[in-house]
């Protein structure tokens, strides 16, 4: 998981809304296997480890249902260790016989889909050896294959009890408007660097190499709107930089090209040009 530590740029929370909090609570916990490390009345901070806020959840007032063919969250993705963690959840979520969107082979990655109570997707997915990865013109190649689920759960042994303290959000995959101010933005502006185009409709980004930090696509429609406030879905998500100085800088490049970015109780905060809102930290790993 060196990928998610400096000196690279890489994500590490989100923060979401939801109709309820109850439910929500009940579902990150008992399907999910998250623990809860801080709540009030409208908003719990989620950790796996106990110490690391890793998904904040919030039930605003005048709260709006998802909106359809919008910009905004496709879904996060939490990495597991191993194949065995990724098999003794498609083991637990199959006894609880909660809907399973898919699987796939990605050939970097394994992968499981599926949605939280309000639609929120999720990814819950393991890596392959970075070493088997391969390149091609400077491109990860990456596939959408049938998910072994057989190999998954013959490898896993024991019962599920939770989530691994060692699981981190592995990347965030964003619903945008259009590609190429996007594409700007993040690369020229943040620093990422294009790893795989999916046609014209999505692009992968990272830093250091890694298959993805963050997924960007066309999906919802070229021009889809941003959401209504107070919507479910995403608030924003963190990047953590591995400085001061480098983020100092990434700021002063977004800056140059036309982006505000609003400093509030220490916290930086800047928003992608389809609106989608960035916290911009400094990483303690």
């Amino acid at each position: 998981m060196s990928f998610h530590q400096k000196p690279h740029v890489y994500v590490d929370q989100v923060s979401l809304t939801v109709e309820n909090l109850d439910r929500s609570l009940d579902f990150y916990q008992n399907v999910i296997g998250m623990q809860i490390l801080e709540q009030s009345s409208t908003k719990a901070v989620l950790t796996v480890n106990g110490k690391t806020p890793l998904i904040t959840i919030n039930q605003p007032e005048n709260i709006h249902p998802k909106q359809q063919r919008t910009t905004g969250l496709y879904h996060f993705a939490l990495l597991l260790p191993t194949r065995a963690d990724l098999g003794r959840v498609i083991n637990h979520l199959l006894k609880l016989q909660y809907p399973i969107q898919g699987g796939s082979d990605h050939l970097v990655s394994e992968a499981l889909y599926l949605a939280d109570p309000d639609g929120n997707g999720i990814e819950i997915y393991v890596d392959r050896p970075a070493s088997t990865w391969k390149w091609k013109n400077g491109e990860v190649v990456m596939a959408t294959e049938p998910l072994d689920i057989k190999s998954l759960l013959e490898v896993s042994e024991g019962e599920w009890e939770s989530l691994p303290s060692e699981t981190i959000m592995g990347h965030i995959h964003l619903h945008v408007a259009e590609l190429e101010k996007v594409s700007e933005f993040y690369c020229q502006g943040l620093g990422f660097e294009v790893v795989c185009a999916y046609g014209t409709q999505a692009l992968f980004i990272s830093t250091g190499g890694y298959h993805h930090h963050i997924g960007l696509n066309t999906w919802n429609g070229i021009g889809a709107p941003q959401p209504l406030e107070n919507s479910v879905g995403l608030i924003n998500y963190s990047l953590q930089f591995p400085s001061e100085e480098e983020r100092d800088r990434a700021i002063e490049r977004i800056e140059k090209l036309g982006y505000d970015v609003a400093r509030k109780e220490g916290i930086h905060l800047t928003k992608d040009p389809s609106g989608n809102q960035i916290q911009l930290l400094i990483s303690k790993l």
